[in-house]
């Protein structure tokens, strides 16, 4: 297709014009990437129809079973399992000019429930049996953890009850994360039955309107949090089977719930038992080859190699595959910026050539930019979030711009930044500035999802705000009436960091399960340090669910900040604009969506008779206040009081020490 001689990108953003060239050779690959699909399949959308095409799958005219295999270096396969007693030699397949690979099997040769295995004697002259790539479940041995394939064809299939369900009225996310498997509070791996009896009614009361699902895609080692994938078609048997998920997703449908699919594409599992790696004995395949290229420097996993045309249809079906057969609404991709650069993101970004050089991996660009395409072809308006640290330029731009097409960025310095203000400097030394240039810093017209913190800062290793502020006290004083200084600070502070993340972080907001009132301690999955232990692998709703802990109070105000955030739009609304930044006295004021936002982190002393600028004349009253007994303050300020804008186009307020106070206009 012809493109204009300027790209959008460059268009929205003169500060990329030297880099037109760049913009304009990746939509040159892009356009030629989807008319090479187009040449093979017909669309990007059948390309994206391998599951159809490959693994196990029934011929529609006689039923036969045809099971195919891409394996080009191997030297033999044999399809193994209960259907001949395990021999490795009974069903040989046969390959195509492509290396892909086929075997024809009588319509009852496989049955719902059987076990199978693909042996593979590799382009090494090594025989060994591997899970077949795209195997749609597994099943794991509880005695020598020796994993399985598993024909899923069920008598009845899962019959949707939420079919009129749309995503696309939901504009701008507020996220519940989650994770299944320890979503309970037993010191158990929990199911996608449990959580959708338990979980997601909590998550509608509080006010979210999508939950996304952490580890789902099938994963080894429990402790990875599911970025080990072995099986990228398979739903993780530990929480249940597919038609459990299925049933999950359709209770969060009818709960008025978007469901987001946290996607792995970005590695995976190094193991060959259980993944794809050497799946044919070359050394590569589905992955780079060669000790450089071939693994990730921090995660030990196999490297996608996204310029074979067979690999880049393995992970475009994939997409589909979620999106159509468990009908997630959309997607947060995991590891964008690992993607994108061969330095995986260990280089600083530090002025717009970083983005436009030869260490970016254009091959990645094209998946991505293809992925974003066929993700909205198949939802439109879903929601697609990359996780992304770099600040790559187009991110949340329209492929045609030149941009990568994803509809949300996360905001992945915000949380970084409380972690690091809270752990290196007194209140005293918080900077205004500082804060409000994090906040607000960003690309505009590229929307953000704003979080103070998620699951990476509750893992072992990290603490949770809550616990930072509060820590060993937690254990000790976090019952009703009980006086402590050290309590009383971080819940304030918990409660304030929370609200003006959410009000000037971003178009959306991410809260990880149980963050919300404040869950003590860290996450820390069974492994042989802890004696394979569950008691950090849990979330403990007895907290939040007794009247006298103070859980309920930040527990309430979240709701109430999700309430907030609804009713004006606060996320769909322009950036905040600054009142006031007063570094000597801590204290800040902005408006965003019609309210006032004023922020007093002083600990000490109360400003009495404090004047700061109006957006607007009039009256204006309180919408939220940080400071209510029911969100565990000390309810020192009358909701009643209207403050009346004054001749000076200002408004006198008595800003309590460390309260956040919103105020509505009438």
């Amino acid at each position: 297709m012809r493109r204009p001689p300027i790209p959008g990108l460059v268009l929205a953003d003169s500060w990329l014009a030297p880099y037109m060239q760049e913009i304009r050779a990746r939509l040159r690959l892009y356009d030629g990437r989807v008319e090479a699909l187009r040449k093979k399949y017909g669309s990007l959308m059948e390309a994206a129809r391998g599951y159809a095409r490959m693994g196990f799958n029934r011929d529609r005219k006689t039923r036969e079973w045809i099971y195919r295999e891409w394996a080009p270096g191997a030297r033999g396969l044999f399809l193994v399992g209960d259907l001949n007693g395990w021999d490795r030699t009974a069903h040989p397949m046969t390959p195509d000019e492509a290396g892909n690979w086929e075997i024809r099997l009588p319509a009852d040769a496989l049955r719902h429930g059987m076990r199978v295995k693909v042996h593979v004697v590799g382009a090494d002259g090594q025989g060994r049996d591997r899970i077949p790539a795209w195997i749609r479940y597994t099943e794991q041995n509880p005695e020598n953890f020796d994993y399985c394939g598993l024909i899923w064809e069920p008598e009845k299939p899962y019959r949707w009850r939420n079919t009129r369900w749309s995503p696309a009225h939901i504009k701008n996310p507020l996220i519940y994360e989650a994770h299944v498997g320890m979503a309970g509070e037993e010191q158990r791996i929990h199911s996608y039955a449990e959580f959708a009896e338990h979980v997601l009614p909590r998550i509608v009361k509080l006010g979210y309107n999508a939950v996304q699902l952490m580890a789902i895609q099938e994963h080894p080692y429990y402790g990875s949090f599911g970025y080990h994938v072995s099986s990228f078609f398979a739903p993780c048997n530990r929480f249940g089977t597919p038609e459990d998920l299925k049933k999950l997703i359709d209770a969060a449908h009818g709960a008025g719930l978007a469901v987001l699919l946290d996607v792995v594409h970005s590695h995976a599992v190094k193991n060959t038992a259980e993944g794809l790696n050497d799946f044919d004995g070359s050394g590569g395949q589905y992955f780079h080859a060669g000790e450089r290229d071939s693994r990730h420097p921090d995660w030990d996993s196999c490297l996608f190699d996204y310029g074979k045309p067979e690999v880049q249809e393995f992970l475009l079906s994939n997409l589909r595959w979620w999106l159509e057969e468990y009908r997630f609404d959309g997607l947060r991709f995991d590891g964008v910026t690992s993607m994108l650069y061969l330095h995986h993101g260990h280089e600083p970004f530090t002025d717009l050539s970083c983005y436009y050089n030869d260490r970016v991996n254009v091959d990645a660009v094209t998946y991505l930019q293809l992925a974003t395409t066929l993700v909205q072809m198949i939802r439109p308006g879903a929601i697609v979030v990359a996780e992304d640290m770099s600040g790559m330029p187009g991110m949340c731009r329209p492929v045609d711009e030149g941009g990568l097409g994803f509809s949300h960025r996360l905001a992945m310095g915000l949380p970084d930044y409380w972690i690091k203000l809270i752990k290196e400097k007194k209140d005293e030394e918080w900077s205004m500035g500082d804060m409000w240039y994090t906040l607000t810093n960003r690309r505009y017209g590229e929307p953000n999802i704003a979080y103070a913190e998620s699951h990476d800062q509750a893992l072992v290793g990290d603490k949770t705000i809550a616990f930072r502020l509060m820590d060993a006290e937690m254990y000790t004083h976090m019952a009703c009436g009980m006086e402590s200084l050290t309590i009383e600070r971080g819940m304030a502070l918990h409660k304030m960091i929370r609200l003006i993340t959410l009000a000037a972080g971003g178009e959306g907001w991410l809260n990880f399960m149980g963050n919300e009132f404040g869950h003590p301690e860290w996450i820390d999955f069974p492994r042989e340090g802890n004696g394979n232990s569950y008691l950090y692998c849990r979330r403990q709703w007895s907290l939040v669910d007794n009247d006298q802990l103070r859980y309920r109070f930040l527990n309430a105000f979240d709701a109430a900040m999700l309430r907030l955030a609804k009713e004006y739009d606060l996320p769909g609304s322009p950036p905040a604009r600054p009142l006031n930044m007063d570094e000597k006295n801590h204290a800040m004021a902005f408006e965003r969506a019609g309210l006032i936002f004023i922020f007093h982190w002083g600990g000490e002393n109360a400003l009495p008779n404090y004047h700061l600028p109006a957006p607007s004349p009039g009256s204006w009253e309180v919408a939220l206040d940080s400071d209510a007994t029911s969100f565990g303050g000390l309810g020192r300020q009358d909701p009643a009081v209207r403050h009346e804008t004054l001749a000076d186009g200002s408004i006198s307020l008595y800003l309590l020490p460390r309260t956040a106070t919103v105020l509505k206009k009438l």
